[in-house]
């Protein structure tokens, strides 16, 4: 894929409008946890493949704050990989703009798919104190299946759903996406450079998911959140 940046700025700009206009209608939480914060770990593949895509990425992917609002808040671990065994963690965030500003430092780097790495990080932030869900965005594996696969399970008996959103059309990456998401007990689903606003209703629906739970998921009433009830539920 070509490194050029292409910001298709009229595409993410509708589709931010309709995030936005998804997240005033929000319901809100009720329950006895309304004042504390979700945790999502948010994983990135920031390989050279996907430079094109970042920039759209940014601004859509910041938005999952404003969408947990009134469901208590959200707080999101940034993590990407890039170049050979380049990992890296933010801090735990609790706003857009921090989170934009970490993502607008990032320049993708040639490298190797390190989701076993994603895996493992999670499950030592879970450890340390428990989070509600996993994102993670990418267009490849290249990294033994089993191992993803196990790791996946472990994630699924703590109860941390992977949410595993695929670009592009790979029948080999989306098979193992959908493994992992199957076997963590999360869901699946694909996106491409056309479908800026479907990845931001599937951002909102599992921000929704990490800060509300199921309960709160089911009063979205939109094909992304429909599509991850249906894999959740299954």
């Amino acid at each position: 894929m070509s490194n050029n940046k292409d910001s298709h700025p009229s595409t993410s700009t509708n589709a931010i409008d309709l995030f936005l206009q998804q997240a005033d209608k929000l319901p809100q939480r009720r329950d006895s946890k309304a004042l504390s914060s979700g945790r999502l770990l948010f994983a990135l593949d920031a390989t050279a493949s996907r430079q094109a895509s970042w920039d759209r990425a940014c601004h859509l992917q910041a938005q999952m704050f404003r969408a947990t609002d009134h469901l208590g808040g959200l707080e999101l671990q940034l993590c990407y990989y890039q170049g050979f065994h380049q990992f890296h963690a933010s801090p735990w965030l609790r706003n857009s703009q921090s989170l934009l500003q970490a993502m607008n430092a990032v320049q993708c780097v040639g490298g190797h798919t390190q989701l076993e790495r994603v895996l493992d990080h999670s499950l030592q932030q879970h450890a340390s104190q428990p989070i509600q869900a996993v994102i993670i965005i990418g267009d490849a594996i290249e990294e033994d299946l089993t191992v993803l696969s196990n790791k996946s399970g472990k994630l699924g008996l703590y109860g941390i759903p992977l949410f595993m959103f695929q670009e592009g059309h790979d029948a080999k990456t989306r098979q193992g996406f959908q493994k992992m998401a199957r076997l963590s007990k999360g869901a699946y689903a694909t996106f491409d450079d056309r479908s800026a606003a479907e990845l931001a209703d599937l951002l909102g629906a599992v921000a929704t998911y990490t800060s509300g739970g199921v309960d709160a998921l089911q009063q979205l009433h939109n094909a992304a959140a429909q599509h991850l009830l249906q894999q959740l539920k299954g």
